[in-house]
């Protein structure tokens, strides 16, 4: 059974933004889709949203697909720096992901050690990468980090800003089928 798993953003829930839409788009093509409320959203710490997002995966394998969605990104490399060399999933979509600490202090404690990239590369068939040219946030460097680290295809859309909505200050993204296309075809290339 594929299934993917979709970690919100900072301030995010399961319901915000882009997520109903994927979840569906997936669902349709008989994917398991869980999108956990990560605990504390407008106070991420990787001490609780790791455990979560552990939880929510259950045994990883290569019909795992896993999105990120800003800090969800940063959660995600974690949990597969986290994982045994005998434990791979089949794709991984970062959206809106950041490689180093932005400066914010709520944040810093996704990066209190280096990400260790080789070892991230080996543990995802594939990576995808979707960024926006004018996000306020996120700059189009981890992007290309992503693509340079772990050989992601690299996908940048115009005037997306953040990809998310009014908790970020802007329009409401309320779909994203970047996403829903990238893992369709991770999962088709298996």
């Amino acid at each position: 059974m594929r299934k993917a798993v979709i970690i919100h953003c900072w301030d995010g829930y399961p319901t915000y933004c882009w997520y109903p839409k994927v979840k569906s788009e997936l669902e349709a093509f008989d994917f398991t889709v869980e999108v956990p409320a990560m605990p504390e959203t407008n106070s991420p710490a990787l001490s609780r949203w790791l455990p979560t997002l552990t939880e929510a995966v259950g045994s990883p394998n290569e019909n795992l697909y896993l999105v990120g969605h800003s800090v969800g990104c940063i959660t995600i490399i974690r949990y597969l720096e986290s994982l045994k060399d005998d434990q791979n999933v089949g794709g991984v979509v970062f959206v809106a992901g950041f490689t180093d600490d932005l400066g914010y202090k709520e944040l810093s404690n996704f990066f209190e050690t280096s990400i260790n990239f080789p070892k991230i590369k080996t543990r995802s068939k594939s990576f995808v990468a979707i960024h926006s040219d004018n996000d306020p946030y996120v700059s189009l460097k981890h992007g290309e980090i992503f693509k340079t680290e772990l050989g992601a295809e690299l996908i940048i859309k115009h005037a997306m800003q953040h990809f998310s909505g009014p908790r970020d200050d802007e329009k409401s993204c309320t779909s994203l089928p970047d996403v829903t296309e990238a893992i369709l075809r991770m999962s088709k290339s298996r």
